[in-house]
């Protein structure tokens, strides 16, 4: 059995959810967090894509936006594994799927940790 560290967690997980928002497989990736953690959170991953692309039109792809996005989903997440410990492996599995080689832990420092 793997203890995973619910702060390690929660933090990869909304990096890779905003990295997901901005990717060319988000379509993929939106529907399998709402098959693994349900509507409410597909519904926010929309809304965060909606909101870097307004960002990415205003100021050209300002930084604070990517950053504000994974602060939002850092709280989210920690408050829906908080109460829904069971969901941990969901959001590992889906932080996975955003950037294999970074999750593995293949790719650090710019832009990899």
């Amino acid at each position: 059995m793997t203890v995973q560290h619910l702060p390690r967690v929660v933090w990869d997980g909304a990096r890779a959810f905003v990295r997901a928002a901005r990717g060319p497989d988000f379509f993929d990736f939106v529907w399998a967090a709402r098959e693994l953690l349900g509507k409410d959170t597909y519904t926010e991953l929309i809304a965060t894509r909606e909101r870097l692309t307004e960002a990415d039109v205003r100021a050209g792809g300002d930084p604070s936006a990517i950053d504000m996005e994974a602060g939002r989903w850092r709280v989210r997440l920690d408050e829906l594994l908080h109460a829904r410990p069971d969901l941990t492996s969901a959001v590992v599995d889906l932080t996975a799927r955003s950037c294999p080689a970074d999750h593995a832990g293949l790719r650090r420092g710019p832009g990899g940790g």
